[in-house]
C-alpha cells in the first residue's frame, strides 16, 4: 500500500463512448495520466437503441431521461453492465489495472429516489457526497487499483437507480478531494465551453460564478452545459482543487475551461 498524495477523476460523456476511435484514444491516455485516478463514465446512445429494439419507449424532459421500471432495467444492463466492463476490459488492455463499479458496490454510491414533485422522473438516484465511501475508494486507490463507476446507484432498500453521470462524477471527486487533494476532468467532444457552439476557436479558458451568471443570462451557456458547469462549480465549493472542461483528446494537455471560485 502507498500513501496517497494526489488524485485524478475524470468524467466521460457519451459522445465518446459512442465514438470507438474517440473511446480507444481515450483509454490510451487514461492510462498514462498519473496514478491514482478514478474513472466515471456516461451511458451513451446504447440504452435508448435498446429500449427501441424492446419496444420500451424512452421519454426525456429538459433532457433528462425518465427512468421507469422496464427502462432501469436496460440502463443497469447497459450502463452497469455492458459499457462499463469494455471500458475495464480497454484498460486492462493498455497496462491500466482497473475495477468497474456500480454505486451498490461495497455501498460505494447511495443515493435518494428524487422526489416526484412538481416532475416524476421514476427511479432517478439524487447522491449526497457525504455519503459516498472514501474508505473503499482509498483502499482501492492504495492497492493501485482504478475504480470505474457507472451512473447506475442504490437506495439501500434494495432498488437500485439511475443517476446523473455528471452529478456521479461531481459527488466522487469531492469524496476523493477528503483522501487527497484531487483534480477534476469532465471529457467530453467538445474543447470545453464555447462562446459559439459551432466555432471551436472560441473557447473560454475560464469561468468564475460572475461570468457564468453572465454566460447564462445571453444563452451562450444552456441545456446540457448547465448541470455539467453547475456540478464544477459545486465540487470546487466542496473542497476539490480544480475543474477542467476539455475535450476527451486533451486529457493530458491543459486545453479547456478551468472553473474556479
Amino acid at each position: 500500500m502507498t500513501k496517497i498524495q494526489h488524485i485524478n477523476v475524470v468524467k466521460i460523456g457519451g459522445n465518446v463512448i459512442d465514438n470507438a476511435n474517440a473511446l480507444a484514444r481515450f483509454i490510451d491516455d487514461f492510462a498514462q495520466l498519473p496514478a491514482p485516478k478514478i474513472l466515471i463514465h456516461g451511458g451513451g446512445k446504447l440504452a435508448t437503441r435498446l429500449s427501441e429494439k424492446l419496444e420500451i419507449p424512452t421519454q426525456m424532459i429538459e433532457g433528462r431521461r425518465v427512468t421507469d421500471r422496464q427502462t432501469l432495467d436496460v440502463v443497469t444492463m447497459v450502463y452497469a453492465g455492458l459499457i462499463n466492463k469494455q471500458v475495464v476490459a480497454g484498460l486492462q488492455a493498455v497496462g491500466c489495472n482497473a475495477i468497474g463499479l456500480s454505486g451498490a458496490d461495497a455501498n460505494v454510491v447511495p443515493a435518494t429516489r428524487r422526489n416526484p414533485e412538481p416532475i416524476d422522473f421514476g427511479f432517478v438516484g439524487d447522491i449526497d457526497a457525504a455519503k459516498i465511501s472514501s474508505d473503499f475508494i482509498a483502499t482501492l486507490l492504495e492497492a493501485g487499483v482504478a475504480p470505474v463507476f457507472c451512473a447506475i446507484t442504490h437506495d439501500g432498500n434494495g432498488s437500485l437507480l439511475n443517476s446523473n453521470a455528471d452529478s456521479v462524477a461531481s459527488a466522487v471527486a469531492v469524496a476523493a478531494a477528503r483522501i487527497a487533494p484531487t483534480d477534476m476532468h469532465f471529457c467530453f467532444e467538445k474543447l470545453g465551453v464555447l462562446q459559439d457552439v459551432d466555432d471551436p476557436d472560441s473557447l473560454i479558458e475560464e469561468i468564475r460564478p460572475d461570468y457564468y451568471r453572465e454566460l447564462r443570462e445571453a444563452g451562450v451557456v444552456n441545456k446540457g452545459m448547465i448541470p455539467k458547469i453547475d456540478n464544477a462549480f459545486r465540487a470546487v465549493e466542496a473542497g476539490v482543487q480544480s475543474v477542467t472542461i476539455k475535450h476527451s483528446d486533451n486529457l493530458l494537455s491543459n486545453k479547456g475551461t478551468i472553473i474556479k471560485l
